[in-house]
């Protein structure tokens, strides 16, 4: 028989809100995951928001997918701070933003008249150190690697 518990936690929780069992390492990554989305989440929007109200006429393909790319930065921060490494709405998010940075990024190739300003995703984010690029895929390997190591979820 174990002696009645007297401190204010609930029952099987540490003082942080997680599991007693669960294991609280590798959560480093996922931090700074979410960090960046949210800087990209912020610069994004406010980039966008800038062009789409003082040039949107000069560039309106250019400027509203830098608008969407904005709206995909935000989305994903949401996610991921919800729902986790293993968030099923986080996984198809970064899906559609990887398919966005590279369908955005092709067209800005092959067809850069369709593009007289620049965006987020113009050139796979070249001006934005194809971070971008490389941020969805960090992301999707990093989400997959969590989800086979905890099938549960």
């Amino acid at each position: 028989m174990t002696a009645p518990r007297t401190d204010d936690r609930p029952a099987g929780r540490d003082g942080r809100g997680t599991a007693a069992g669960r294991s609280r390492g590798g959560r480093g990554f996922e931090i700074v995951l979410v960090a960046v989305y949210g800087i990209f989440a912020l610069s994004a929007t406010a980039r966008s928001l800038v062009q789409v109200l003082r040039d949107f006429d000069r560039a309106p393909v250019a400027y509203s997918l830098s608008l969407l790319a904005a709206a995909t930065y935000i989305a994903v921060t949401v996610a991921l701070v919800r729902g986790g490494r293993r968030s099923r709405v986080a996984r198809v998010l970064v899906v559609i933003e990887l398919i966005g940075v590279l369908a955005v990024g092709t067209l800005t190739v092959l067809d850069p008249v369709l593009f007289p300003e620049a965006t987020v995703w113009s050139v796979y984010g070249q001006g934005y150190g194809y971070v971008p690029l490389a941020l969805p895929v960090l992301a999707l390997v990093y989400m997959l690697l969590g989800a086979r190591k905890h099938p549960e979820a």
